[in-house]
């Protein structure tokens, strides 16, 4: 039986892009009874992004289950990504309270893990066509709205038509520029490196970030015994690191307080890394045209987020378009409340990110809540709720955290007065 309004398309959705955001996506979809074209320009189904923080933050845990692939993530050696964070004031450390739940967390695991698994998911639901070695040129117009792709494959240039087009196709995406959406760009005045190093133990057994005013730098456990360690320092160092990559990188590192131990441990990768990082913001809606992932909003790689968007923006997709995907439903009011609800979830924390990238020290605010999280477990603990994106920056910095943190600051500096009735100690 002919679906209401399917005459003349090949698909339902057409999706340019088999990684984390368009594989989730097809997913999705397809067990809303969506027929989906997943269209991937690299051949090999193992293929993988390399460049990345391989960290799934705590926002993506419902999707993660949703998609089924909590047991599979498991199973392949995923790390639970709770964390540390350093700071002039000292360790933030996040624990549960004493008579709560455990604390939110994702999962650290290399992208060579995790694309290959998760597009391996997608080729096997029903209604998902996995198309290897296609990749999108062009778009198909038709009454001034996108109707389908036009894709290079190994056998040609072919025409592939559909109700959505979905750019899921990183932040260069051919679907966004064929489409004329234009990107807001925001520079990045840090840059990094990464690698990736066998046999590195870290305190606790977790993930550790430095705030070293304006440098930064993370050192992530994963899968199969790896650490991957980045640095993101301020372009004033780029110079350094241009004349003597692996030299500078190692002193960067042994520079750390409580530095890994890099020195005795096996690199198992070579350095990687971009000297000019810019990140943006795209509306991620067109006539006929939705995007997701780096397509619609690449954060600064700093913070870890963009694993973790990916699968949420997919996710929200699929609620919001499905049905208007098989033809029960207006596709353009579906998809105006999916960019609404991207805008609302991910603007705040964008903005928040751009301004840190300027390479700045903590502003006041800033000060204030990290010198607390510092001190107190209940500040700590709020933060690694922002961190992993579970809260928005309004629920973040709301007048009753704002007056904790006050009061624990108060009241720490009280503590370290010399008291009035003593002699100080020491000479």
């Amino acid at each position: 039986m002919t679906r209401p309004g399917s005459a003349g398309y090949d698909y339902d959705v057409v999706i340019g892009g088999a990684g984390l955001a368009g594989s989730a996506a097809a997913i999705l979809l397809a067990r809303r009874g969506v027929r989906v074209a997943l269209l991937e320009r690299r051949s090999d189904p193992e293929a993988y992004k390399v460049l990345c923080t391989h960290s799934l933050q705590a926002d993506a845990y419902p999707v993660l289950d949703e998609l089924g692939l909590l047991p599979a993530l498991e199973k392949a050696g995923a790390v639970r990504n709770v964390a540390r964070w350093y700071t002039r004031w000292g360790w933030i450390e996040p624990r549960a309270a004493p008579a709560g739940p455990e604390l939110p967390y994702g999962y650290n695991i290399r992208r060579s893990t995790l694309d290959p698994l998760i597009r391996s998911r997608a080729a096997k639901t029903p209604g998902v066509d996995l198309l290897l070695g296609h990749r999108v040129t062009g778009l198909v117009p038709q009454a001034g709205r996108t109707s389908g792709v036009r894709a290079a494959t190994p056998q040609g240039e072919r025409e592939i038509r559909a109700r959505l087009v979905v750019g899921a196709d990183g932040k260069d995406s051919a679907v966004a520029k064929s489409a004329g959406v234009p990107a807001r760009t925001y520079e990045n005045a840090r840059f990094g490196y990464l690698a990736h190093f066998r046999g590195l133990p870290l305190r606790g057994g977790v993930g550790h970030t430095w705030f070293l005013e304006p440098d930064m730098a993370y050192a992530f456990p994963n899968d199969d015994g790896v650490t991957v360690i980045a640095v993101l320092p301020d372009k004033k160092r780029l110079p350094a690191f241009r004349e003597d990559l692996e030299g500078s990188f190692f002193a960067y590192v042994r520079a750390l307080p409580e530095a890994p131990p890099i020195d005795s441990a096996e690199r198992i990768t070579k350095i990687i890394g971009t000297v000019d990082y810019p990140f943006h913001s795209r509306t991620p809606t067109a006539l006929g045209v939705a995007l997701i992932g780096d397509a619609a909003l690449t954060g600064d790689p700093l913070w870890g987020v963009g694993c973790g968007w990916a699968l949420q923006s997919a996710q929200w997709l699929a609620e919001a378009v499905a049905p208007a995907a098989i033809g029960r439903g207006d596709l353009n009011r579906s998809l105006a409340a999916y960019a609404r609800r991207h805008r609302r979830r991910l603007r705040g924390h964008q903005y928040l990110a751009a301004d840190f990238a300027k390479s700045r020290p903590f502003n006041p605010l800033e000060r204030l809540m990290f010198s607390a999280a510092a001190r107190d477990e209940s500040v700590a603990r709020h933060m690694h709720l922002f961190a992993s994106r579970l809260i928005s920056p309004l629920q973040f910095l709301n007048p009753l955290t704002l007056a904790k943190a006050s009061a624990v600051n108060i009241k720490h500096r009280g503590a370290a007065a010399p008291s009035l009735h003593q002699p100080p100690t020491g000479s």
